[in-house]
């Protein structure tokens, strides 16, 4: 192989992974118009088409993913040997990459981290804000953080946080004048505040338990949103019912800004871990992050 293929095929990986030339152009840092020209370099020396272009979407062609299938786990090998290899550092170094909401990225990342990676000036963070359940190894995270019972199987799980209660709200104009819900089913009855998750393409549901029955209920209402934090902001407003961890919105209940509803069917469940795959070498790097977000109450 010639040596220039091989930064052209991590190129190449990068778009194939993507399925966009902006994403990983973005990604490796160079311009759009440098990767689409390596890439078309690396197929007219090859000989065949790797990917297929549309103005609105790229996809290997059936060339590219074999090329895509074969190289990406030998090209992680190589990069794990190399992290191995900076083991050998007297500090700890390297990029950890974490996707979190940012309820948990708020209440439990940063506020651990915050007091540490100042000791460790080579150890790089990068924290991913998103609500969709993303497949960390795919998108080529270090971890993940869920709520316990949302980590998939195949994963070592840590926890970093308590146990977490959820809440149902709505402000005191809304609830005023309306029959507050005693069950969950009553929620039809009700406008609710929907959360939008991008990964299912719908609206999270709303899950309920009480004397070992379980529910999961869909609502309906005027407004969704893709952030608790705005979910939150409707519910004050008057908008409907909002569900939402109890911690965020416990000030917003004592002050009398929302008021809580079905609190017998909310009871605490696993709260987040950090989530890896369990053939996962970890790091120094990441074995510092880890042991500073580990929960310990």
């Amino acid at each position: 192989m010639l040596r220039e293929n091989v930064n052209d095929l991590l190129f190449f990986l990068a778009v194939a992974r993507e399925r966009s030339f902006t994403r990983a152009a973005a990604q490796l840092g160079v311009s759009q118009s440098a990767l689409s020209h390596t890439v078309r370099q690396l197929e007219e020396r090859m000989g065949i088409r790797l990917l297929t272009r549309t103005t609105r979407s790229v996809s290997p062609t059936p060339a590219g993913e074999r090329l895509l299938q074969s190289l990406t786990p030998r090209f992680q090998e190589i990069e794990a040997e190399l992290i191995a290899v900076t083991e050998l550092r007297e500090k700890p170094a390297g990029t950890i990459r974490i996707t979190a909401v940012d309820y948990a990225v708020d209440t439990y990342i940063w506020p651990k981290l915050a007091g540490v990676l100042t000791d460790y000036p080579d150890i790089h963070v990068e924290i991913i804000n998103d609500y969709g359940l993303t497949d960390i190894v795919a998108e080529r995270f270090d971890a993940g953080v869920r709520l316990g019972q949302t980590v998939a199987n195949g994963m070592i799980a840590v926890r970093i946080a308590p146990d977490q209660a959820f809440a149902v709200v709505g402000s005191p104009s809304y609830v005023e004048g309306r029959s507050k819900p005693q069950i969950p089913q009553d929620l039809a009855a009700h406008r609710c505040i929907n959360l939008r998750l991008p990964t299912h393409g719908g609206n999270y549901v709303w899950e309920f338990e009480k004397d070992s029955e379980e529910l999961r209920i869909r609502v309906d209402g005027q407004m969704t949103f893709n952030g608790v934090r705005q979910v939150l902001a409707a519910a004050v407003d008057g908008y409907g019912l909002a569900y939402a961890p109890y911690d965020l919105v416990q000030s917003l209940i004592e002050s009398g800004r929302l008021i809580r509803v079905l609190e017998d069917w909310c009871p605490p469940w696993a709260g987040y871990h950090l989530y890896y795959p369990s053939r996962r070498q970890p790091s120094s790097a990441f074995a510092v992050v880890l042991d500073a977000l580990r929960h310990r109450g």
